[in-house]
């Protein structure tokens, strides 16, 4: 088999091997102009790129290079522990994972906390999107103890002080509320231990219920805990689309 030379591939496979479309597909993107190569358009054919190194976009979308590393969307249920062993011997991670491999977590889940998690044998990935200095931000819904009145809502917006610092959320939006119960949904930024939990309970609401619907460009959509596609155990994996991928790598810088 022909080996592409020392400095690259061209463009029009790069693409295809991307799974963008096919190779004469690619060039007619390219002949279009909706192909741009570190912030510049491309309209010539055969151009040369580097998919690790080069920035490759199609209609403003980052794609990401050929993987090499595996990233996974998990609907992670209650009682499940965000590690890949535990000694005291609860479920983990590692058991609902498709194959045996080391994998890391990005942005750990309380145990009594359900929702989504992003796995990934990508360890340069895992440690910049879950630095603080990217702001990934990450959404949840909060079901709550009582009626979460108007005043309580604007003293979350406005921010609080809690016992290691003072905590501003991005957004709070009130879902639904009773006499018994209300759902607020709230997005943030912080990675503090249990935030979340904290916040409720200094306006008086204790967290009775907390899932994590979104990291960043990563939704969870309708995937509900317990639903199974191709899966083990009444989890839901499933692999980031190269659209999310491609943001999430936006995110970091990469």
């Amino acid at each position: 088999m022909k080996q592409e030379p020392s400095d690259g591939v061209r463009l029009q496979k790069a693409l295809a091997q991307a799974g963008v479309a096919s190779r004469r597909a690619s060039e007619e993107l390219i002949a279009a102009g909706r192909v741009e190569v570190n912030g510049k358009v491309v309209t010539e054919q055969g151009m040369r790129v580097d998919p690790e190194r080069d920035t490759i976009r199609v209609d403003g979308s980052r794609i990401p290079p050929p993987r090499r590393h595996l990233y996974l969307v998990l609907n992670k249920p209650r009682g499940v522990v965000s590690t890949m062993d535990d000694p005291d011997g609860r479920p983990t991670l590692e058991q609902y994972v498709p194959r045996r491999q080391r994998l890391f977590h990005v942005g750990r889940l309380d145990t009594d906390t359900e929702g989504l998690l992003i796995l990934t044998n990508d360890g340069d990935f895992a440690n910049k999107l879950a630095h603080p200095s990217h702001e990934v931000p990450k959404t949840y819904l909060v079901e709550v103890e009582g009626l979460l009145d108007n005043k309580t809502l604007r003293r979350l917006e406005k921010g609080l002080t809690l016992e290691d610092g003072p905590i501003k959320p991005d957004k709070v939006k009130l879902v639904t509320r009773a006499e018994s119960r209300s759902m607020v949904q709230i997005t943030l930024h912080s990675g503090r231990n249990r935030i979340v939990r904290r916040m409720f309970d200094s306006v008086g609401h204790p967290v009775r219920r907390l899932s994590r619907i979104s990291i960043g460009p990563v939704r969870l959509g309708q995937l509900a805990v317990g639903e199974t596609r191709e899966l083990v155990q009444q989890m839901v994996v499933e692999r980031l689309t190269r659209e999310e991928l491609g943001a999430l790598l936006d995110v970091v810088g990469r």
